[in-house]
């Protein structure tokens, strides 16, 4: 949708701040995440009335995006849907199997530092206890115990307002986005998905080099840092990008425990009154096929050849961040100078740390809006 966004908004269909980072950041301040006083970024706090303030610009539609909305408790979706009225609120979840879901979350967590082994992280999600405190007990429940978090965030909203997407398993590249802009009733044509962002996946043997790793590094290290470092760069940029990796599967033992999680799902969604978008059958698993090997199996070899990997490009990278390449010149008109200059005074980094620091201040958070709305035009296209 960021790829596309001049496209969208031609449509009516708005995505309110200046990158999907102001999402995440309100987010944040939807569920009160603490801010390590280490972390250089800007405080978050006011960012969420900040981006409603925007979204309710939008002439048709405005979506704001953030997996971890989930996470919201009670209290945090309702007041997230009491600060978008009166606008007319949906909610957007999308479903994948369960099987696969399984692996792409262990090495989500490995991914922000984490250092369980596969088999014994499967444990602790089978073990989380019944379904009524499982998402208080456990990370994986909080943010995937899907009947449970369309029940937190339908409250007060109709249940047809409330859309299930499902995961297709096969199909074109774009039958995600084709699902999702039903939903927003827009035409999924017209729009260029070849540059859409993905979040990479691991090998096996790349999420076991990561998980050994995060290990050994020191406990001083803070948050914030290794996910600008070592997440983003390490993770996201260099070991997704190797060939050849071989994806995992779930043990031989849990296979029919998974299954039994996506019957009861399906199941539930059937019966419920949410609107359903796609194949239901897309979240039943497929019998996985191979020989069972876990992370820890692999050859000490291939965990040797990732580290090689991961080290040389990451040697390459601290070069670049020494000495960056410069960038061509280039040569703008005086239409394209002003308002560089525009954006440079209104929005500059100067500027947006003042702004943010202070937005604990109505007025501010109101002055911020406003920026947006000369910044952004979202009205242009009335």
């Amino acid at each position: 949708m960021w790829d596309n966004r001049g496209t969208l908004a031609a449509r009516g269909i708005l995505l309110p701040g200046y990158t999907r980072r102001d999402h995440s950041r309100a987010s944040r301040d939807l569920r009160g995440t603490p801010r390590p006083d280490s972390d250089p970024a800007d405080p978050w706090t006011g960012e969420w009335d900040v981006l409603i303030g925007q979204a309710l610009c939008a002439r048709e539609a405005a979506v704001i995006s953030d997996e971890v909305l989930v996470a919201s408790t009670a209290e945090q979706a309702d007041r997230a849907v009491w600060s978008l009225l009166p606008a007319e609120v949906h909610v957007v979840v999308t479903v994948r199997d369960f099987a696969t879901l399984l692996w792409a979350e262990w090495q989500e967590e490995v991914k922000c530092r984490g250092t369980e082994p596969w088999e014994a992280w499967l444990e602790g999600v089978v073990g989380a206890g019944p379904a009524a405190g499982r998402r208080d007990a456990s990370w994986f429940w909080k943010i995937h115990d899907t009947l449970a978090i369309l029940d937190t965030w339908s409250r007060h909203i109709p249940p047809d307002h409330v859309h299930v997407i499902t995961m297709p398993r096969q199909g074109p590249a774009g039958a995600l986005w084709e699902r999702f802009a039903s939903v927003l009733g827009t035409d999924a044509g017209g729009v260029d998905i070849d540059g859409a962002r993905s979040n990479p996946s691991l090998g096996a043997v790349e999420a076991e080099f990561l998980r050994r790793m995060n290990q050994a590094l020191p406990a001083q290290m803070p948050d914030w840092f290794y996910t600008r470092n070592i997440k983003r760069i390490l993770a996201h940029d260099i070991l997704s990008a190797r060939p050849g990796q071989t994806r995992l599967i779930l043990p031989p033992g849990l296979e029919a425990w998974a299954c039994a999680q996506s019957e009861s799902l399906v199941a539930s969604l059937r019966e419920s009154k949410y609107h359903i978008v796609g194949d239901l059958a897309d979240l039943l698993p497929v019998p996985a096929a191979g020989s069972y090997l876990g992370p820890s199996d692999h050859p000490a070899e291939a965990l040797l050849d990732a580290a090689v990997h991961a080290v040389a490009a990451m040697a390459h990278t601290h070069y670049q961040q020494i000495f960056p390449p410069r960038p061509p010149r280039q040569r703008l008109g005086p239409r394209q100078r002003l308002s560089k200059l525009k954006w440079a005074m209104l929005n500059g980094p100067r500027t947006k740390r003042v702004l943010r620091n202070a937005s604990r201040r109505p007025g501010v958070r109101r002055l911020r809006v406003l920026i947006w709305r000369v910044l952004m035009r979202p009205d242009r296209h009335r």
